[in-house]
């Protein structure tokens, strides 16, 4: 198997590398497996770098994979089915769940600046007001992740053999609606604290926060799942 790999997140560090391939030469594109790929049968040579604006810890350059396989290291089952079963609802409730813990990170920011505000000037609650609004959007998140979560569970316990179009629309929703929660957190909370969270310098310093929290509307680009959507909505019947 050849593959020339955009990302390969890990690949130099990786023991096994999971590709999708076409089952067969002639097959169309869309007739595709999951191929195990070890480590000790697989060559890989980087073709780009990762030097990013937040998510370097992703490390996610790209690769020229070759690797010797068998069909022993098949997934004997067809990719669409593990992509709808299990890639993409884990994978938007995982994202969804690290997002939130970055939201969860800006307010515990936002709840130490108004603690502190409220010390200094007892009886005046004007930084309390703004922290309680950003509550609402943080408890619209936190039902997001959870909701999504009792979903899942509940279709992996239902023995389906194939979500539904609607199953589908809300994973998808998922990872769109939490990639603007979390920016709205922690935007919010950059307003509240003021110019000590842009201070690199400070303990409220929020720049990772705001670095980081801009780049889930670009992995796996918003755009690409909002066409996704718009191609499954047609058949959606509530």
């Amino acid at each position: 198997l050849e593959k020339n790999a955009p990302v390969i997140s890990y690949g130099a560090n990786a023991d096994y590398i999971f590709t999708t391939a076409r089952r067969t030469p002639d097959s169309p594109p869309s007739d595709q497996v999951l191929v195990v790929c070890p480590a000790s049968t697989t060559v890989l040579e980087q073709t780009s770098t990762w030097d990013t604006l937040g998510f370097r810890g992703t490390c996610s350059p790209g690769y020229m994979l070759r690797t010797e396989t068998s069909v022993a290291n098949i997934l004997p089952v067809d990719y669409a089915m593990i992509s709808a079963h299990t890639m993409l609802p884990s994978s938007h409730i995982l994202w969804a769940s690290v997002w939130l813990g970055m939201a969860d990170a800006a307010l515990a920011k936002a709840r130490a600046q108004v603690r502190a505000s409220a010390r200094k000037s007892p009886g005046t609650t004007p930084l309390a007001a703004r922290l309680a609004d950003l509550l609402v959007v943080h408890q619209e998140f936190e039902a997001l992740v959870s909701d999504a979560l009792s979903r899942y569970e509940d279709f992996l316990s239902s023995d389906q053999e194939e979500p539904t179009v609607g199953f589908a629309i809300a994973m998808n929703n998922v990872k769109l609606r939490a990639s603007t929660l979390v920016v709205e957190v922690v935007t919010g909370v950059l307003a509240l604290i003021g110019i000590n969270a842009y201070r690199e310098d400070h303990k409220a310093s929020m720049g990772r926060l705001v670095r980081d929290c801009f780049g889930p509307q670009l992995m796996v680009s918003n755009e690409r799942i909002r066409a996704n959507n718009a191609q499954l909505v047609p058949a959606y019947r509530g």
